[in-house]
């Protein structure tokens, strides 16, 4: 409805204040939104929780952020060429193919005795997948021609440079490191590589078994073989052949012919030619055995060689969470994996020993930034009781803290921002931030309680006082956001660094100003509402608070119990007591609310250490807190009359401003 003003002019309400009056009367939907943002923003909380009820998924979870190029790699083997032939006959012409491709930066290429390695960088804007795609593309459609004969180009894996999440060995007493590493190429990496989330299991160290073929050039230039016979035997030997089907009593047999390499003898058996009906075996003119293949790398792992595998996650997911996966395939294989019986009888069983972890790492960071989010969440409760004074204020004012940053993390998890160090550092930078908009409107419909005219209703009046500073909120939170603008413009690694924490802060502003537009005026409505209860009533309300500080205190935390208890008690007695002595109530909760934080500030905190006790660990906290809170009271005593004096004295104050820009001048040339 339109306002009329003492001079008669009609103010046609906002659609600011449209949006303050309709959540103050729609308390029930704000109740709702609250609850659901709380259920909503545990499932997608980045930290390690086990809830027993909700359902988790949280954000992708990584110690740092991912600074590497938008690249895919580009793998072709042509094995026993020298470099130089792999450059000119395999590098060279996939590199100029390539080129063509849409939104390519740059292409690095590295030729290697037997393989070649090309790097195709695109721009950051290119999808990683779709760039995928055009690859294969153009694999797919090289020119006859392009590449020598039985050379095929293959693409690596979907996965970026810091994919590395996990390392491990195969490990077995009397295993040697041939059969470890036919253990990890044929059953644990197989078995890795179906966890999800996971992009390839890599093998590496021990020795790959082969079949070796060593040739007599004698007994060759004797029955008048050349190498390209034994070639061409060894390779039509191992080959299965299929025919058609024979009936016999009504009944179809199909017809095959069983040639796949079993043992040495098989390959030892192989024709290479036929003389006069006499056959030549490959065992005539070579000796086959069991070797090691060619190797150019190895494992070492304390001094010893050894046989082991990287789990390498896939683009996107998240490395906690895959990290996870593994470990549980990991459990769920260990049981079959091959055993031996030793010469002392004792029987051995291979093993899977991780020796490379990212999962301490994460737990670390998070922890490092969990406890410093803890930290300065007290740290603004404490000031915020001792500012504002008024206990209910300061609970208001508190509540956007939590659900603010439960609304950040459902928007990190919404624009797909992972959680890493960097992240959540934005988050924390801007805690103050997030606390001074509840302030702001809490002291203004304090403020306004105080100086209402008798008769006025209390909902005109919370309505009025969050209407005229929600303007000023918006716009100081409007100019916190715009001042990170330079680091949404950064590219390259500086851009990967940096950006987001620039996001993180901003989702965490606009949560906190939804939340305190939305949520602090009509909760003020509620509990700053004029109390017409019964003292039956109020009795009973109060029991029940100090029965749950008890429950609380059971389940939780005792400190926080019988803060809760207390009040409750405070409350239940204050109702017999005498006016004079119910109006110093508020003080009293104060003081308890106040050294309740400060201890568990302290608890958490512990500045001198945990092996010098609680107590001087909360001596020495409570004295850092108490002087800073008593300086700083000192400066808003002070304040006034020092305002007084430079408005006064305009000149000769702007000397101290003109005299610093100056110097920062002098200092900057």
């Amino acid at each position: 409805m339109p306002t009329q003003t003492n001079d008669s002019e009609i103010v046609r309400p906002t659609i600011f204040s449209k949006m303050i009056r309709f959540w103050m009367e729609q308390k029930l939907l704000v109740f709702i939104g609250l609850l659901a943002l709380l259920v909503t923003g545990l499932v997608v909380a980045p930290f390690d929780w086990d809830l027993p009820i909700i359902p988790r998924k949280p954000v992708p979870v990584d110690a740092i952020p991912d600074i590497g190029e938008n690249q895919q790699i580009v793998f072709t083997t042509w094995i026993g060429r020298s470099p130089r032939d792999v450059e000119d006959q395999v590098t060279y012409p996939l590199t100029v193919s390539l080129l063509g491709i849409p939104g390519v930066k740059s292409i690095r290429s590295y030729s290697y005795f037997g393989f070649s390695t090309i790097y195709v960088v695109f721009e950051d804007s290119i999808n990683f997948y779709w760039s995928r795609t055009r690859i294969l593309e153009k694999l797919n459609s090289l020119q006859p021609g392009t590449l020598p004969t039985g050379v095929q180009p293959v693409l690596g894996p979907d996965a970026t440079a810091v994919g590395q999440v996990f390392w491990y060995t195969v490990e077995g007493k009397g295993f040697g490191l041939d059969e470890l590493r036919s253990i990890q190429d044929w059953y644990v990496r197989y078995y890795l590589q179906a966890a999800k989330g996971v992009s390839e299991v890599a093998s590496v160290g021990g020795y790959v078994k082969e079949y070796q073929i060593d040739v007599n050039p004698n007994a060759m230039r004797a029955n008048g073989v050349t190498l390209s016979d034994v070639y061409r035997a060894v390779l039509k030997s191992n080959l299965d052949v299929g025919a058609r089907t024979i009936e016999l009593n009504n009944v179809d047999y199909m017809i095959r012919g069983l040639g796949f390499v079993r043992s040495i003898k098989d390959l030892e058996t192989a024709v290479v030619k036929v003389t006069e009906d006499t056959p030549l075996y490959v065992k005539d003119v070579a000796k086959v055995s069991l070797g090691p293949a060619f190797r150019q790398g190895a494992l070492n792992k304390e001094g010893a060689e050894a046989v082991g595998g990287v789990v390498v996650v896939r683009f996107g997911e998240n490395p906690l969470q895959v990290i996870k996966n593994v470990k549980a395939k990991i459990k769920e294989i260990a049981p079959f994996l091959p055993k031996k019986t030793l010469a002392d009888g004792t029987i051995s069983q291979v093993k899977i020993v991780p020796f490379y972890d990212r999962t301490q790492l994460i737990h670390e960071t998070l922890g490092t930034l969990k406890n410093a989010l803890t930290d300065e969440i007290l740290v603004a409760i404490i000031v915020v009781v001792v500012m504002v004074n008024n206990l209910v204020a300061s609970a208001l004012i508190s509540l956007v803290l939590p659900f603010g940053i439960l609304m950040t993390f459902l928007i990190m998890k919404g624009s797909g921002v992972d959680a890493n160090i960097m992240a959540l550092s934005g988050i924390a930078i801007a805690i103050g931030v997030m606390v001074d908009m509840g302030i702001i409107l809490c002291e203004n419909i304090l403020r306004h309680i105080e100086h209402a005219p008798a008769g006025k209703s209390r909902f005109q009046i919370i309505h009025e006082a969050s209407k005229e500073v929600g303007g000023a909120v918006m716009t100081s939170a409007a100019t916190t956001i715009i001042a990170f603008l330079p680091v949404f413009m950064l590219t390259g690694p500086e851009g990967k660094l940096f950006k987001p924490v620039a996001f993180t802060k901003t989702f965490a502003i606009v949560a906190s100003l939804i939340l305190a537009l939305s949520v602090i005026p009509p909760l003020a409505h509620i509990v700053f509402a004029k109390s017409d209860l019964r003292r039956k009533t109020l009795v009973i309300a109060n029991t029940i608070v100090a029965l749950a500080g008890i429950c609380i205190g059971h389940y939780v935390s005792w400190p926080i119990g019988l803060a809760v208890t207390f009040i409750g008690v405070i409350k239940l007695v204050s109702l017999f007591l005498p006016l004079e002595v119910r109006d110093k109530i508020p003080t009293i909760l104060n003081l308890v609310a106040l050294g309740l934080v400060v201890y568990l500030l302290t608890e958490h905190w512990l500045p001198l250490g945990p092996e010098k006790g609680l107590v001087r660990n909360l001596i020495f906290s409570a004295g850092i807190i108490f002087a800073l809170l008593a300086f700083n009271k000192i400066l808003t005593m002070y304040y006034k009359p020092a305002l007084t004096w430079t408005l006064e004295h305009k000149a000769l104050f702007l000397v101290l401003p003109t005299f610093l820009v100056l110097s920062g001048v002098v200092v900057w040339i």
